[in-house]
């Protein structure tokens, strides 16, 4: 028997091998696979495998108070020949100052000279900062809580009709919002904001907008100040009514401007749900697309965004565990 068994393998060896060499090569795909970080093959990884092998970096996050709010009323009717209308709306008694005209590469040597050199804190400081690099300056003192409307024009008497070709040495407007009492300072860690504004002129009829919005913290910091972008209903409709020709003229308009990539898109009605199991509360943002669409449950899972397939690198929870609890507690 033993020799029967000898010459059976002996005929069939070739085979034999071919299925051995085959199934080794699948295992040290699926290992290196994972090593690697990769997606492994469903049909190589368990369940227990699935959650713990494609869990992000959990960013950790502190919570600050933002006292600033600064929106443009109105942006269709902006232009620099009219003016802009500004809507403020401050925790605390501030003070707005716009600078028409200042100078792009002084506004950013200003923002580093907040990191090494001296705090941006009141406009006299970022005056200095800019060395009065600017056209024209404007100042309102906002009360605290009000909303109020503040109207901005270039005056005539400066004889800009437009800041000239992309790229521009010059911002049209840039806002500026501080804490108008001393002791306000102490309290917030954020004490001033910079809002980086277009305004159409006869060169590029872009519709105003704001750019870049700078938060500068009391401790020698800055941050760009980005917007999240929240699952959106399906049924939802845009807040403007465009059609496809303006949009794609816009479109080419940015891209010509350098700015395609700050265009905002249109504000539709967000949703709470998650997007993957439609039943937790969405709690978790990815980095760096910044889609808000998972919940606590989730967001293990996903090595990519589900919204736009982009590799997650970090993400970070939008309230921690023991506010989440309270908050179902509280819808109970």
């Amino acid at each position: 028997m033993a020799a029967v068994f000898l010459v059976t393998l002996y005929e069939y060896s070739p085979l034999f091998y071919i299925a051995v060499v085959f199934t080794c090569f699948i295992a040290t795909t699926g290992l290196v696979l994972g090593w690697l970080g990769w997606d492994v093959p469903v049909i190589l990884r368990n369940s227990e495998e699935t959650q713990f092998s494609t869990r992000a970096f959990k960013k950790q996050m502190r919570q600050v108070k933002n006292p600033f709010g600064l929106e443009i009323t109105n942006s269709s009717a902006a232009s620099l020949a009219t003016g802009v209308t500004l809507t403020t709306d401050c925790l605390e008694d501030s003070r707005l100052t716009c600078y028409w005209g200042c100078s792009v590469q002084k506004l950013y040597e200003a923002l580093q000279k907040h990191v090494y050199c001296f705090r941006i804190s009141t406009p006299q400081a970022l005056e200095e900062a800019l060395y009065s690099d600017y056209l024209h300056r404007e100042q309102y003192f906002i009360k605290k809580h009000s909303k109020e409307e503040i109207y901005c024009q270039l005056p005539s008497s400066t004889g800009v009709e437009d800041f000239g070709p992309v790229p521009r040495s010059r911002y049209p407007l840039v806002a500026l919002l501080t804490l108008a009492d001393e002791d306000d300072r102490e309290i917030y860690d954020i004490i001033s904001m910079v809002s980086v504004i277009h305004i159409p002129d006869k060169t590029y009829k872009l519709p105003c907008r704001i750019l870049y919005q700078y938060l500068i913290l009391a401790q020698g910091q800055f941050y760009d100040l980005k917007q999240l972008f929240m699952s959106a209903n399906n049924s939802a409709t845009p807040s403007r009514d465009q059609s496809p020709a303006d949009g794609s003229v816009e479109h080419s308009l940015l891209e010509k401007a350098g700015l395609a990539g700050a265009e905002v898109d249109p504000v539709e009605e967000s949703s709470k749900d998650c997007v993957v199991c439609q039943n937790g509360g969405v709690n978790w943002v990815l980095l760096p697309c910044r889609h808000a669409c998972l919940c606590d449950s989730c967001v293990c899972y996903f090595k990519q965004c589900p919204m736009c397939r982009q590799f997650v690198q970090e993400s970070f929870a939008l309230c921690g565990q023991k506010e989440a609890d309270k908050d179902i507690l509280e819808t109970s």
